[in-house]
């Protein structure tokens, strides 16, 4: 039966079986129905079942003996184990005469019982420890303990003292900590079956530092640490060797399970006063340790200058001092001296405001036919600012922070994926809000997907002018450090990004899990279900369920929902962004018809039939509906196609709203891996991508257009 491992069901009848092997079936852990009926078994073992998990052992029409070596049949069948209940079974008696298994009276033919000395064993570290186990009964048992995967030194040592108890004493050596929490488990065999008891054993150890790591920048500065110790020590910390007091600033979280206590020293925007080291000290009652780490946050403004140091020198008796008066030409030298200096400080400073007001303004007040980012964006920098040499009031008046796009001022913020490392250090940080966790009451789950649920909720001290106001909190889900990591990565992201049809971000909640993202509440949900539940077809199906229609939208409804999206499109060109799954889906609708793009991180709920990969280096899933055809063949991805793909989705948003085929709309949906090996259905979205072709024209879509959406896919990037 080696061969069959993954068998599930054996059937052996009328073969005059006589007999099988204990071990029979020790390769086949998945057998759940067995059927031995009708064959010429005269005793079965219990050892042969011992590591399945049967739902039925058929054993009819087997002449059993009627023996000791058969109780454990008996006792299956009072207790109902493998439907052996339900079954008419008999044994052969030492006259002959056939009797039925549950009248079998067989004297001192019973399960071993089984004791051990202790039930909670507790130690310390080095120790020796002895633990007895005994098992009884009759027939008398063999009793051994398992002790698999046990670190500490250990020896067995078997004493049979009565004819009727057998006893076994094991002996731990030198215990180490790695066994803390181990079970060690006695076992007490006979033919009628098997008896076992466990003893849980716990080793108390002092307090070890596993690691403590230095200062890394997350929603807030973290010194993490991780300290073992039974019992569980408790932890202080020292700021150069003086106890370290929690406050708003300094705080101290952490995690424990077990043994174990994982977490973090945070900081809250933290000054060069909070330099220094950091000693985190573990203590419980058999033992102290300690840990040491250097913390630098932010350099001091002011150093202290060499020059006001004072040196002492052993005094030596002088002479008595004649005090002679200096003339007045050094008086008056010292006075033009002050003087000069206190000119050209007012002089530096007048020079500094004027450079500070005058200067800045032509780094986007250029004139001429092109004016770009002056610096070291020049050359480095694939976004350019244009006036055409028209000076108009939004160009004069346009700030250090902001870009002219035709006739409209846009707010510019430095991408912090394109210029984290780069010339961006000369800014100050752009900071994440931090809402307290008591002024967030939730109202109702709205949804969930991978990055967790997400709740409507009332935020209060959100607005100035608002007592409380409806919001869409997004509530993590998995508290591991890469999570909180990539959580801090899109609370970054977010915050820099501020347009009318962007979806605002108001901050995050951190103290306490689980971590919150705050959002605007857009009451209409997302425009991929507005749109259908305003189509042709929403009376006969939308989401699945059938409701009352709400009314079709007009073309120029529709035309105004894709305007609002390609203005979102130019600010996220603008800021140096490509959102590079620009959908219906991913675009949400307020009242009045307002639409903003949302979901530029883990947040986003993915259509995963929309996403492909690419050979094993690919990193991640691309969306394969709306790429043009080179990043579809080659799943390959720039900053220029990245953006022709996000203006081709653009269109696919628009021929979306344009055409009620919904049909198409499945296939979109319902489309499998791709190999760009294989012919596609002609008929798919990602057909018309790898053959260059572009989908049908809507009925009720312009001829310019059509022109316009397709433009955005020809020629290179």
């Amino acid at each position: 039966m080696e061969l069959y491992t993954g068998l599930q069901k054996l059937t052996i009848k009328n073969s005059g079986l006589r007999s099988i092997q204990p071990r029979a079936f020790a390769k086949n852990p998945h057998l759940r129905y067995i059927n031995l009926s009708s064959n010429r078994l005269t005793t079965l073992s219990w050892q042969l079942f011992q590591t399945l998990s049967l739902r039925e052992l058929r054993l009819e029409q087997n002449f059993f003996n009627c023996s000791c070596d058969i109780r454990w049949m008996q006792l299956w069948q009072e207790q109902g184990e493998a439907k052996l209940n339900s079954q008419n079974l008999y044994c052969i008696s030492a006259d002959g005469s056939q009797l039925p298994l549950f009248r079998m009276n067989i004297s001192q033919c019973d399960l071993p019982e089984i004791s051990v000395s202790h039930v909670n064993l507790t130690v310390r570290e080095g120790d020796n420890a002895v633990i007895t186990c005994n098992g009884s009964g009759s027939p008398l048992p063999d009793v051994d303990w398992i002790v698999t995967g046990l670190q500490s030194i250990n020896t067995h040592q078997t004493n049979l003292n009565w004819t009727n108890v057998h006893a076994i004493n094991l002996t731990l050596v030198n215990v180490t900590s790695e066994d803390n929490g181990f079970t060690l488990t006695c076992i007490a065999e006979n033919v009628v079956g098997m008896s076992n008891a466990s003893v849980a054993l716990t080793v108390h150890y002092p307090p070890r530092v596993v690691s403590l790591e230095e200062p890394e920048l997350r929603l807030e500065h973290c010194i993490e640490f991780v300290v073992r110790g039974n019992p569980p020590p408790t932890l202080h910390w020292l700021h150069n060797g003086q106890p370290l007091r929690e406050s708003k600033i300094i705080r101290v979280e952490y995690y424990q399970e077990g043994e174990v206590s994982e977490g973090c020293l945070l900081f809250n925007k933290p000054t060069h006063y909070n330099n220094g080291n950091y000693t985190l000290i573990a203590k419980n009652p058999l033992g102290t340790a300690n840990q040491t780490i250097n913390g630098h946050f932010l350099k001091e403004p002011f150093p202290e200058s060499t020059d006001n140091f004072v040196s002492f020198y052993e005094v030596s008796p002088t002479p008595p001092i004649t005090v002679t008066h200096k003339p007045e030409e050094d008086t008056f030298g010292v006075s033009i001296a002050v003087g000069l200096a206190a000119f050209a400080c007012v002089l530096l400073v007048v020079l500094f405001i004027m450079i500070n007001k005058y200067g800045r303004r032509s780094k986007f007040g250029m004139k001429g036919p092109v004016a770009v980012i002056s610096g070291e964006e020049d050359s480095a920098s694939p976004l350019h600012h244009i006036n055409h040499g028209i000076t108009t009031p939004s160009s004069l008046d346009a700030g250090p922070d902001t870009v002219v796009i035709g006739m409209t001022r846009i707010p510019v913020i430095e991408n912090p994926q394109y210029f984290r490392q780069g010339h961006n250090c000369h800014k100050p940080d752009t900071y994440v809000q931090h809402i307290k966790r008591r002024d967030i009451v939730l109202k109702r789950e709205l949804g969930e997907g991978a990055f967790g649920k997400v709740f409507l909720a009332e935020c209060y001290n959100l607005s100035p002018t608002k007592d409380k106001m409806l919001v869409a909190v997004k509530a993590l889900k998995d508290p591991t450090l890469a999570a909180r990591k990539d959580f801090q990565r899109e609370a970054e992201l977010l915050t820099n990004l501020q347009h009318e049809h962007i979806v605002k971000f108001y901050g995050v909640c951190g103290d306490g899990d689980p971590l919150i993202m705050v959002f605007e509440y857009m009451k209409h949900g997302d425009l991929n279900k507005f749109l259908r539940a305003h189509g042709p077809d929403a009376m006969i199906l939308v989401d699945g369920q059938p409701r009352q229609a709400k009314g079709e939208l007009g073309l120029s409804q529709m035309l105004h929902i894709a305007s609002q999206i390609a203005s979102g499109m130019v600010y996220l060109a603008s800021q140096h962004f490509v959102h590079r799954d620009l959908a219906t889906r991913n675009c949400l609708v307020g009242a009045n018809l307002l639409v903003k793009i949302g979901d530029f991180g883990m947040s986003r709920d993915v259509y995963s039939t929309d996403y492909y990969r690419e050979g094993p280096c690919q990193k991640g899933p691309f969306s394969m509906s709306w790429q043009r055809q080179r990043l579809a063949a080659s799943a390959a991805s720039t900053v220029s196609l990245d953006f022709v793909s996000g203006v081709r989705g653009l269109g696919r948003a628009v021929h979306t709203q344009t055409t009620s085929w919904q049909t198409l709309e499945r296939n979109f949906h319902g489309l499998g891996p791709l190999s760009t090996s294989l012919p596609l259905p002609p008929t798919t979205g990602a057909s018309f991508n790898l053959h260059g072709s572009f989908l049908p024209k809507p009925l009720m879509c312009f001829r310019c257009l059509m022109g316009r959406k397709h433009g955005g896919g020809v020629g290179g990037p």
